[in-house]
């Protein structure tokens, strides 16, 4: 026990390859090794940084990891564009697990995307071009298209939401919209082929369209807070996804 009554925790030395791992971020994000190049070889990381292959190829394998390089057997590994999706890709597997682990987690996901999709309709309400008008007219006419087709009607129903979101041309928003339905999807059952539940969908989705479309803020919050309450029931905790 040290004075003052503080105990005595030495400090643990530091894992060589967590070394070599904040060295090569720095030079990843000083533009030393800019986006699409490649690093320098294992045996060029390991003479540069005096350190076995182990610790190298655990820092690259954490690079990686973390969406900073792709590393292709043969060629090496090449420097990324981080984005806002690609960082959503990195969590994605831990968030279906803890996801397919609890119904009261897919319940909070489903209210998510509730708060997030009426501030969305609402935003498109107000904000949508002419060019965005006619990029959701042209997913509702693929949504018609599509009726009796129920993986393509479901397809389409999703680049209709997706389309929706893309209004506010705000990456990090699109990449948390487009995250949270490919994690409900694991989550979707067959009741969506129900008789009747197409068309329920499709006139939703019309209504919603029309009123983004009229610039009605109001009527797209209310429709789509019916809609996404309507077909929560759709979705319940599956089994464990690991294949």
């Amino acid at each position: 026990m040290r004075a003052g009554g503080v105990p005595a925790e030495p400090i643990s030395r530091r894992k060589l390859s967590h070394e070599v791992l904040d060295r090569l971020l720095a030079r990843i994000r000083s533009g030393e090794y800019p986006v699409g190049s490649l690093l320098p070889s294992e045996r060029e990381l390991m003479q540069a940084f005096g350190v076995g292959r182990v610790a190298v190829r655990e820092a690259l394998q954490s690079l990686e990891r973390m969406g900073h390089v792709s590393i292709q057997h043969g060629e090496g590994a090449r420097v990324l564009a981080l984005s806002a999706d690609s960082v959503l890709r990195q969590i994605s597997d831990t968030a279906l697990y803890l996801l397919s682990n609890s119904q009261d987690l897919v319940d909070n996901l489903q209210d998510a995307r509730l708060i997030l999709e009426s501030a969305m309709v609402r935003y498109a309400a107000h904000h949508a071009t002419a060019d965005d008008i006619a990029e959701l007219r042209r997913r509702i006419d693929e949504h018609k298209a599509n009726a009796h087709d129920p993986q393509r009607f479901y397809e389409t129903d999703m680049a209709f939401h997706r389309a929706i979101t893309a209004v506010s041309r705000n990456p990090i928003l699109i990449a948390v919209h487009q995250a949270m339905l490919q994690w409900l999807e694991r989550f979707h059952l067959e009741g969506v082929r129900m008789p009747g539940i197409e068309q329920t969908s499709l006139r939703e989705h019309v209504r919603i369209f029309e009123c983004i479309e009229t610039g009605d803020a109001d009527g797209a919050d209310k429709v789509i807070s019916k809609h996404l309450t309507r077909v929560r029931r759709l979705y319940t905790t599956p089994p464990d996804p690991r294949p």
